[in-house]
């Protein structure tokens, strides 16, 4: 019997089940009875010469009776998980994907060891201590204070506990002055990332949630917070670099609004500054945060969270949680634990984790120093710009992250010196440009078509271009900014560690020939729809075979900024060849 068409939510259009395609031709075809091939019994010449190679697939949802051959499911595995994009192509994450070989020894070699287990492993106590300790130096702790933190799985376990930590001191304020404390409030922009939403959620915590505009650069805008502050405020999340745009939220401005509040009212409001990935970018780039203060350094911040498995560069699983001092980490959080054999104390909500990431951090620490860390951020920065200016040179995109921008009144060494020739010493030509002439934010690019693009190709979609850029392995994606100004789509490129200037040179060429085929198919549309009325949806598969035919290596003609530049002349060519075209009449129908 041929399996049967299923109609799902209504649709006339039937939904084919693959799965059970593929059980009905098995049925149809068997080549030996089950009980003659167990899955786990009997040699095997290769891994792929056991039943699972053609007469079964893997099982999926429960335990099967019999186990397989570890070569037949590691490959098994490995072919699925194939099917995976390439990490280092990821542009859409901020999560490291670079290893060195000598960090990857450090975390096989401590792979079993569980940072829950103090007293079992005092060195790798010691150890997380010490980043703990580094970690709060670099974000300015003052001298008297003494500041506690510990490691976490990730960011978002790091901003709970912030949060919990400004909840329990709101609330004990609360009470030793007789009032409720049942209706906490906590204050976030719309650009807020998803695990600042969940605390409010899970701990029973009203979030209130501020809409950002482009005046407020798509982030919090301090007047918005005075509006919104009162007596139940526990506290203002505020993000050193915004996932949408990159762009660093005003922690000192938001601060001496609070400072001015509490002076006019009496309501003291502290803040926890999400710094995932600027807690590693801000403090080591020649910019920093403009000359604006964000860290310790203002009383009013009270902690920071970090994530070393973004630009800390170590990978997925690890964050940090700085508290300035003990004073305001509350002791009704802290648990005192002695049934693994010593005396412990626990702050954090996961108990048993991995602590191999831990002395993969610390080795980082150690060997980067805050130069090698400078040099990454920088880097990092100097590619984002170089990509930024090569998309706005095409005069088909625009950039809605400001790093690429110079600043009117920059401070700092706007250039950084290099080793020079072969005697060492420096010379004009070694200098570089550093972050310090630019507006500071994260290494991200968000861009969106231009408006007068859009304005000539009204059929071309972003959407398009992000798909067809994963058909060429690059994971670029595309969504809508924060409420407020949802109405608007934006591109976005995070710039890490792993992007060398080579394979931004790919990247930026095949952008360019992704929209260049879009421009053309609908250049080919718009002739038609000249004759023949109502056509012209734009046909992706005929976009993939066209890209495949049409794509060619990157000729080298020049080396590094040149290629841009090249590259960029030659796009707008192409666009005033292509706007001579539409003067003629060949487009009205697009115009």
């Amino acid at each position: 019997m041929v399996p049967s068409k299923i109609y799902r939510g209504g649709r006339k259009t039937p939904q084919v089940d693959p799965d059970e395609i593929v059980h009905h031709l098995q049925a149809l075809h068997p080549r030996h009875p089950p009980s003659q091939v167990p899955g786990g019994a009997g040699s095997h010449l290769t891994a792929f010469s056991t039943p699972y190679a053609s007469q079964r697939d893997i099982p999926k949802y429960r335990i099967p009776h019999d186990g397989a051959p570890a070569d037949t499911v590691y490959e098994m595995l490995k072919d699925e998980l194939d099917l995976d994009g390439r990490p280092n192509l990821n542009l859409a994450s901020f999560v490291d994907t670079y290893l060195d070989d000598r960090a990857r020894r450090l975390m096989a070699e401590n792979m079993p060891k569980n940072l829950a287990d103090n007293d079992e492993y005092p060195a790798m106590l010691a150890i997380s201590h010490r980043c703990v300790s580094m970690l709060a130096h670099l974000w300015g702790v003052q001298k008297g204070e003494q500041a506690v933190g510990s490691p976490t799985v990730g960011s978002s376990e790091a901003v709970m506990l912030g949060g919990l930590a400004m909840k329990r001191r709101w609330q004990e304020r609360r009470r030793e002055k007789g009032l409720d404390a049942l209706r906490p409030n906590i204050l976030m922009g719309a650009n807020a990332q998803v695990a600042l939403l969940k605390f409010a959620r899970y701990f029973d915590v009203e979030a209130r949630v501020l809409p950002v505009s482009k005046e407020s650069r798509y982030v919090l805008d301090p007047k918005r917070v005075r509006e919104k502050v009162d007596e139940n405020t526990i506290g203002v999340f505020v993000i050193l670099g915004s996932t949408y745009t990159g762009h660093y939220e005003p922690v000192e401005e938001i601060a001496r609004l609070l400072d001015d509040m509490q002076k006019e009212k009496g309501i003291d409001v502290p803040i926890h500054v999400d710094a995932a990935s600027g807690g590693f970018v801000a403090p080591f780039t020649h910019v920093g945060t403009a000359g604006q203060k964000w860290n310790f350094e203002l009383p009013r911040v009270v902690s920071i969270n970090t994530s070393g498995h973004k630009y800390g560069l170590v990978t997925p699983g690890l964050g940090w949680i700085v508290w300035r001092d003990q004073s305001v980490l509350s002791r009704d959080l802290v648990f005192q634990l002695d049934y693994l054999g010593g005396t412990e104390e626990s702050y954090t909500l996961n108990f048993s984790r991995p602590g191999a990431h831990v002395v993969v951090q610390y080795y980082n620490l150690i060997h980067l120093g805050f130069s090698g860390y400078r040099e990454v951020a920088e880097n990092c920065l100097a590619n984002a710009r170089v990509l930024s200016q090569s998309l706005e040179a095409t005069g088909w995109y625009t950039c809605v992250s400001d790093i690429h921008r110079r600043r009117a009144a920059a401070s700092g060494p706007a250039r950084g010196k290099r080793s020079g020739g072969d005697d060492g010493k420096e010379t004009e030509e070694d200098e570089e440009e550093t972050s310090a002439a630019y507006h500071p934010g994260l290494p991200v690019v968000s861009f969106r078509l231009s408006d007068d693009f859009r304005a000539r190709y009204p059929r071309v979609s972003q959407e398009t271009i992000s798909l067809l850029l994963r058909a060429r392995q690059w994971i670029v994606p595309n969504y809508f900014l924060p409420p407020g100004e949802n109405e608007t789509e934006i591109l976005r490129c995070v710039i890490r560690v792993n992007m060398s200037f080579d394979l931004l040179d790919r990247l930026v060429a095949d952008v360019v020939e992704v929209t260049e085929s879009l421009m053309r198919r609908e250049e080919e549309e718009g002739k038609a729809e000249a004759k023949e009325e109502g056509r012209g949806r734009v046909d992706v598969l005929g976009l993939l075979r066209e890209q495949h035919l049409r794509r060619k290596p990157m000729v080298k003609t020049g080396k590094g900024k040149e290629r841009f530049r090249q590259v960029a002349e030659e796009a707008k060519e192409k666009v005033e060849e292509t706007r001579g075209r539409m003067k003629e009449g060949i487009h009205r129908t697009v115009c």
